[in-house]
């Protein structure tokens, strides 16, 4: 079981571009290669780039229960955060956001949800890279319902 987890931001005519690249040609494979799932002595290493706006790739598959190295890349002018987790988190996350002030640029917005809504947040500065290693949720339903957000105030 394979569960691809979305990332927002992707610009719809960037997608219609590479669908009519992918329609010229002919060979070119419709699915994800295979993925050797990642363990905890040897986790898979899983790129996402952070830019204003944007995520970089516009999705993730994950396998349940493997474990992963988040190489989190933000190639943006502004502070970006990775919030992993299902609906809810995303939405206690910008709930406990939305109070907050406009945050000068490089701040960590000092918020916080409750522990069981918390989910997997990753922050991370303009031009800096943070690696973050997790267990993806072994219930391949909880892993399908996954969701990349960014919530800092203004984004």
């Amino acid at each position: 079981m394979i569960a691809r987890l979305a990332l927002p931001g992707l610009v719809p005519c960037l997608l219609l571009l590479v669908s009519a690249v992918a329609a010229g040609c002919a060979e070119a494979p419709t699915t994800t290669p295979p993925i050797t799932p990642g363990t905890s002595g040897a986790p898979r290493d899983v790129n996402i780039i952070a830019r204003d706006n944007v995520f970089s790739p516009p999705a993730v598959d994950l396998v349940p229960g493997e474990t992963v190295l988040f190489h989190v890349l933000n190639g943006g002018l502004l502070l970006h955060e990775v919030i992993i987790g299902d609906q809810s988190v995303q939405d206690a996350w910008e709930m406990a956001q939305a109070s907050q002030a406009p945050v000068r640029p490089g701040v960590t917005p000092a918020v916080s949800v409750p522990p069981g809504l918390s989910g997997l947040r990753i922050v991370v500065r303009s031009g800096e890279r943070v690696d973050v290693t997790w267990t993806v949720p072994v219930d391949p339903a909880e892993v399908t319902k996954l969701i990349v957000g960014c919530h800092v105030p203004g984004h």
